[in-house]
């Protein structure tokens, strides 16, 4: 923990903790994915900076909350019992995985094992979605256009198809928005 507590940057930091957690936690039967703004930092590669890691499990049934505190306490997490502070950071475990996406999870190499990250064009849809409802939010626009931009620059690859795909679902309902937000992301790109 010394290790990653001593890394300044928090991007790095983040990255090696979301590792360990994994690790920790598949180790113990229960697999974490990265969902969020957690992956959309990942992704952008701390062009954008969530301040947590949220993560979701990939299995149908619960993991019991004494052995989540107790596979935390392994780290020296204080809080719980499904939001931790650890190394500066806060983890938070937020129940299963919601994907309607049909392309792969992500995966990230840390230096203490690999992280999955929900699939990107599901990350983009729901920032999106996030920038347009219930209102407009200007902070939550920045996000989602910084997000679009690393993807149409190919920093993170997408499958577009799939992206237009989310976006029409009724559970989402922003093709039309995502579309003014990926061309708000090209004219910045392209200045």
């Amino acid at each position: 923990m010394q290790e990653i507590e001593g890394t300044s940057n928090l991007l790095e930091r983040a990255l090696k903790l979301a590792g360990l957690v994994t690790r920790i936690f598949t180790e113990a039967g229960w697999p974490l994915v990265v969902v969020g703004g957690s992956a959309v930092e990942f992704y952008t590669e701390g062009a954008y900076m969530s301040g947590d890691i949220d993560l979701c499990r990939r299995t149908l049934a619960p993991i019991p909350l004494r052995q989540a505190q107790d596979l935390m306490a392994q780290l020296g997490a204080t809080g719980g019992p499904r939001s931790w502070k650890v190394a500066g950071l806060f983890v938070d475990l937020l129940g299963l995985l919601e994907n309607e996406a049909q392309t792969p999870l992500r995966t990230v190499q840390t230096p203490y094992g690999p992280v999955s990250l929900m699939p990107a064009e599901l990350a983009l849809v729901e920032r999106t979605l996030m920038a347009c409802y219930p209102q407009p939010d200007p902070a939550a626009r920045a996000v989602a256009r910084k997000f679009m931009a690393v993807c149409l620059a190919g920093t993170t690859p997408v499958d577009w198809n799939e992206v237009a795909r989310l976006a029409a679902l009724s559970s989402f309902n922003v093709a039309r928005e995502l579309e003014e937000l990926k061309r708000e992301a090209a004219r910045a790109n392209a200045s």
